[in-house]
């Protein structure tokens, strides 16, 4: 099983998918700076005085349109 958290007593709450594997140090810091670079170049034309709104399309098909 994941790695679990607790909160005050609740229940634990699973980070980790069934199966999935944990990453630490250099690997875990790499993955996080290409998953931030990512979702920049997804946003940026959403950002300034100029911004376009952005349509979202999620895994059941619904759509949400945002320039947040």
């Amino acid at each position: 099983m994941g790695m679990q958290a607790t909160s005050k007593g609740t229940m634990p709450v699973v980070l980790l998918k069934e199966g999935g594997s944990e990453t630490k140090g250099r690997d875990a810091q790499k993955n996080n700076i290409a998953a931030a670079k990512i979702i920049a170049e997804i946003v940026h034309s959403s950002l300034g005085p100029r911004g376009m709104d952005k349509m979202l399309v999620d895994s059941l098909g619904d759509v949400t349109i945002t320039n947040d």
